[in-house]
């Protein structure tokens, strides 16, 4: 009973906080426009880092039981080093993949607006000068499987003419219209278990 008396004040401000996050979400999706410049945002990283880190958020505390090694059993060593290996294995290449796509987008500013033909991408505020013509070929690289965390982590690579190579990762936007978009440029679409850039 007690503890019923407890929650129930948490539960209910925890509503209250979910219902004021909703009615600000949905006020500013009315009166903003859609952007059509894409950097790196707390939102998406947010949106994929999701899953790994409520595994780490779960799991963690469960490895804690390490400082305690000299006072457990075998048995509870194999639960132990099981829980830290499926903790890890789902978590860790998602979390190497973030990572990786975060530094090589860091400074990478995409403009992409389809009605009006337009693609540009900056590197540290810099335009890199291409036009659509200038495409040899896209090559687009996707998650084999969509079950794992890191599924949803894929990147396009852009081989202009003059050799440069151009990459754009699922971390700064998704992928797919823009794929869309360059459909009439030679594309490449493969498929692997990771997508290590």
């Amino acid at each position: 009973m007690k503890l019923l008396s407890f929650l129930r004040p948490l539960l209910e401000a925890a509503a209250l906080v979910a219902a004021l996050v909703l009615a600000l979400r949905l006020l500013t999706g009315i009166f903003s426009r859609k952007s059509y410049v894409y950097q790196l945002s707390y939102g998406r990283q947010l949106r994929l880092l999701f899953w790994p880190l409520l595994c780490l958020g779960v799991g963690l505390p469960f490895l804690g039981a390490f400082f305690y090694a000299d006072t457990l059993a075998p048995h509870e060593w194999v639960l132990l080093l099981f829980m830290m290996v499926v903790v890890l294995g789902f978590a860790g290449p998602a979390l190497l993949l973030h990572t990786q796509y975060y530094a090589h987008n860091l400074n990478t500013t995409l403009v992409f607006e389809p009605k009006q033909n337009q693609l540009e991408v900056y590197e540290d505020s810099t335009r890199v000068p291409f036009e659509k013509h200038d495409l040899l070929r896209v090559e687009r690289v996707i998650c084999r499987s969509r079950r794992p965390f890191w599924s949803p982590y894929d990147y396009l690579r852009l081989h202009l003419q003059n050799g440069q190579t151009i990459t754009l990762t699922s971390v700064l936007t998704d992928l797919r219209p823009l794929t869309e978009f360059l459909r009439n440029t030679p594309l490449e679409q493969r498929q692997a278990w990771i997508c290590w850039l």
